[in-house]
């Protein structure tokens, strides 16, 4: 079976996508065959690329040259300063990205960053994020959040919401729907047969039996129970400040997390420049680098895209896993 090419979104045009799509190509060369869908105008200048017009023609390309399927944008991109008129074709751009890898003519789904307040702004973009709008676009109710690199996994149960909030919004539909479709998407995208996973608890020490919490045993601990009962290999709550060191992480495939920062400063300490944003729940794979459009280096030369090719081996690895080979 031939496993189509990846597609790779644009994302904001002012900030490091273009240049880090380019220097991805040139360290993959055709190894890994993807195309970018943007506006050639935007690339850095010499950048060796060749217009396709459908994702097949991504394949067999001169190693150093980048394919890219071209889509218009009315503006040009000044590095660090995203122009308004651009946010509506950032958005087509996505949803273009979509329309192809849920036709098949794409093996993958990766995304390099958008600015939310850019597309905001310039064309009254209504979603958090990319992930909820790629929840939008595939006409799916809840998809899951995970981080990873080489060594950890994590999943944040709650996301971009104020520490304060956490506790409330915790119901214990969210936390088992998110560890239904971390275990759906670790079997389904990664291989894992039986995949090993830890929950967090949310309060220090696990909430040391009702002296710092009671979420754990109220809504945690219930939620696990039942889990095991439909036949997941689940251990917790557990205390986070001892999940995350490396005997640890080696009995479990992934660590489900309450917030927001207990997810990310683990796995941003062990591996700050390979993480993965995955989506799961989605009917195509989406991979994402887990940086955003640092417009305070665009157009400089010194963007690493080190994420970007984690990003875009894990989604190569992950339709591999989907297609059975």
């Amino acid at each position: 079976m031939t496993i189509q090419p990846i597609a790779l979104t644009c994302g904001e045009p002012s900030g490091v996508g273009p240049e880090i799509a380019a220097k991805a190509r040139a360290r993959l060369g055709g190894a890994l065959p993807f195309f970018w869908i943007g506006d050639p105008a935007h690339l850095p200048q010499g950048t060796p690329h060749r217009i396709i017009h459908a994702p097949a023609e991504a394949a067999g390309l001169p190693d150093e040259v980048l394919p890219v399927l071209r889509h218009d944008f009315p503006a040009a991109a000044i590095p660090g300063q995203p122009a308004p008129e651009n946010a509506a074709a950032v958005i087509s751009a996505i949803e273009r990205g979509v329309a192809l890898v849920m036709r098949g003519e794409a093996s993958a789904l990766c995304t390099a960053p958008i600015n939310k307040k850019a597309l905001k702004d310039g064309a009254g973009f209504a979603f958090p994020g990319h992930t909820e709008f790629l929840a939008h676009l595939a006409g799916v109710k809840r998809v899951v959040m995970m981080l990873a690199c080489d060594d950890l996994r994590v999943v944040p149960v709650t996301i971009h919401i104020p520490l304060k909030d956490v506790p409330r919004a915790l119901t214990e539909e969210l936390l088992l729907e998110t560890i239904r479709i971390t275990e759906d998407g670790l079997r389904r995208d990664f291989g894992l047969q039986a995949p090993r996973l830890a929950v967090a608890g949310l309060n220090p020490h696990a909430g040391e039996g009702g002296a710092m919490g009671h979420e754990e045993a109220r809504l945690i601990a219930p939620v696990i129970a039942r889990a095991r009962d439909e036949g997941s290999v689940i251990a917790g709550p557990l205390p986070a400040d001892t999940m995350f060191h490396p005997a640890a992480r080696a009995r479990y495939d992934a660590a489900i997390c309450m917030y927001h920062d207990q997810a990310l400063i683990p796995i941003k300490t062990l591996d700050f420049a390979g993480g993965v944003n995955v989506t799961l729940g989605l009917p195509f794979i989406r991979t994402s680098p887990d940086h955003g459009t640092a417009f305070d280096i665009a157009g400089k030369g010194i963007a690493e895209p080190t994420s970007l090719i984690a990003a875009l081996k894990m989604a190569s690895e992950m339709a591999a896993a989907r297609s059975g080979r």
